[in-house]
């Protein structure tokens, strides 16, 4: 007797996001697919503060059992059609369980084509990689420019990794965790070049606890990428935010008058700029930032979790630029 039930083709762990536009003008999910242990839940959509006449999709990044088990394998496609945005979130830290061995590789991939005029906002909670884990994961972001015009697609994408398990005495003792970002920009003649490569390698190199050292009593470590006309502002901001940075035997110019005396008015922008680093030195937040071909990373760590969400938060949220064209649904993860 034949079996009634049509077979899947799809593999283990892999997963599929299309966000298409409809006729005449409607951005619609085309395509959810996911297979064990990825899971993929795609709430309602909303329409932005700045254009009610826009959607913004978003879907979730699941898994069963709320981690990742040693040796399971992710394999995410997402395609961002001309003119979509979507946000990309967790529901909580992706958990990675103890591996057997050093050998036991767990594994994430994730794809990404971003169209012109599209924007993809993908700000997760941290990679939470518990004790004798081992991990590796690449996120790749193909970039479409326009066939006229400077147009092309957006791209504000977050990776950060924490210590583990305080609570249970854990503090950066996995195995392995790696994690690489790039980001290509599409040829004419259909082939890719290359703008960024990021790489992040934490390896115990077979000694046990030897990373902990190495991070200085930090807890959490993440880079943001930006990239796109539409994160052209935020990443100005980034920039002009970590010019003003205190340099070791710099002078304080925005700290009050020539004078001395205390009584001229400080620009707003100024004193919200001032609190924050005295809050980024207290907390011993450190972070960096640049402009690589036209991508602006930044990398920032703290020696609690809550702290480096907080810190990115208030970033985001004073230049403004996520949340007008994303709104409120893109800090979840932050919160």
């Amino acid at each position: 007797m034949s079996n009634p039930f049509l077979s899947s083709a799809s593999k283990p762990g892999h997963g599929t996001i299309h966000l298409a536009l409809l006729p005449p003008n409607t951005p619609r999910l085309k395509t959810v697919s996911y297979q064990y242990p990825l899971k993929l839940i795609s709430p309602s959509t909303f329409h932005v503060p700045d254009d009610e006449s826009r959607l913004v999709h978003t879907v979730y990044l699941l898994s069963y059992g709320g981690g990742l088990v040693a040796g399971d394998t992710i394999d995410l496609n997402v395609i961002l059609e001309t003119n979509t945005r979507l946000v990309l979130l967790t529901q909580g830290s992706t958990k990675l369980f103890k591996a057997p061995s050093r050998d036991v590789l767990t594994k994430q991939c994730m794809t990404v084509d971003v169209a012109p005029t599209s924007a993809l906002c993908y700000l997760p909670d941290p990679v939470q990689p518990f004790e004798r884990s081992n991990f590796e994961q690449t996120q790749i972001y193909n970039i479409v420019p326009a066939e006229v015009g400077n147009e092309s697609g957006n791209l504000c994408a977050l990776d950060w990794v924490c210590n583990g398990r305080p609570a249970n005495g854990e503090n950066w003792s996995f195995f392995r965790y790696g994690s690489r970002n790039e980001i290509y920009i599409s040829q004419p003649d259909g082939k890719r070049r290359l703008l960024l490569r990021d790489n992040v390698m934490l390896d115990d190199r077979g000694i046990e606890g030897s990373i902990a050292p190495r991070m200085d009593g930090q807890a959490v470590f993440g880079t943001l990428i930006l990239f796109g006309p539409l994160m052209r502002s935020l990443g100005k901001f980034f920039m002009d935010e970590f010019i003003c940075l205190p340099r070791i035997g710099g002078r304080k110019w925005d700290s009050g008058s020539d004078d001395g005396n205390g009584e001229e008015e400080v620009h707003p922008a100024v004193a919200r700029r001032s609190t924050r680093q005295r809050l980024e030195t207290s907390s011993g937040l450190l972070w960096s930032a640049a402009s690589v071909r036209g991508c602006v990373v930044v990398k920032f760590t703290a020696p609690e979790v809550e702290i480096g969400k907080s810190w990115l938060r208030t970033m985001l949220l004073e230049e403004g630029s996520i949340r007008t064209m994303f709104g409120e649904r893109a800090f979840l993860c932050l919160r």
